[in-house]
């Protein structure tokens, strides 16, 4: 049987940091292809466009990257997916927000090739990698809840959506259906459907009609 092709996307707007972390995955763990995105939104275009993609890597200061709500949508709505933080952040809140957001991984940008590689490696032969240093960082009191958890005040709930999750969210207000929306922004459906688990999330709902009802109210003042 021939043997399926790895394929992996990077998400962050640094094009260095996403070329050396493309030749690692084609030359030290073997992927055929890498496929890479500047923001959040296109990262989710393409992983929606590409089923054959096996591990995403996200960074944690990248555009539309503002919960962690974010991270937990795309594990949600891609089960079988490898997804790992990639960040330059050693912050301890931010590992553990991103742990709790379901991410198989969070490796440090400041790691040598080697090291990268084998960190990646362990995520894709199915471990969480959680770097060691984070024993020797400072807890930093009671953490706040998270935006995930809490439910935002208006301004700071439009304050974490994406372009594309805001522009879902108007014509779910306006009563389109998921194939509707996918048609008015040229999305794929299931596109749509990432960006609307997301919107739950962000806006701390479970139904289309709480968030168009949550997205009216959000959304009146500017109309």
């Amino acid at each position: 049987m021939k043997a399926q092709k790895k394929i992996a996307l990077i998400a962050d707007d640094d094009e260095f940091f996403r070329m050396a972390l493309a030749t690692i995955l084609t030359s030290k763990l073997k992927f055929a292809e890498v496929v890479q995105a500047a923001s959040l939104d296109e990262a989710v275009e393409k992983l929606s466009a590409r089923p054959d993609i096996s591990l995403s890597l996200f960074d944690l200061a990248m555009p539309g990257m503002e919960s962690p709500a974010n991270l937990r949508a795309v594990r949600d709505c891609f089960e079988a997916l490898r997804v790992a933080v990639v960040s330059s952040s050693k912050n301890r809140q931010d590992i553990l927000s991103a742990l709790e957001a379901g991410v198989h991984g969070y490796v440090p940008k400041g790691l040598g090739v080697a090291d990268l590689a084998h960190a990646l490696q362990l995520i894709l032969d199915g471990v969480i990698y959680v770097p060691p240093s984070i024993a020797d960082l400072p807890a930093q009191g009671q953490p706040a809840p998270t935006r995930e958890a809490a439910v935002p005040a208006p301004k700071a709930a439009l304050a974490i959506l994406t372009p594309r999750q805001r522009g879902v969210l108007e014509l779910l207000v306006q009563g389109k259906s998921n194939k509707a929306i996918a048609r008015d922004l040229d999305l794929g459906e299931g596109t749509v459907k990432v960006h609307m688990a997301a919107l739950f999330r962000s806006l701390g709902v479970r139904t289309r009609t709480a968030a168009a009802v949550a997205g009216g109210r959000l959304l009146q003042p500017e109309s």
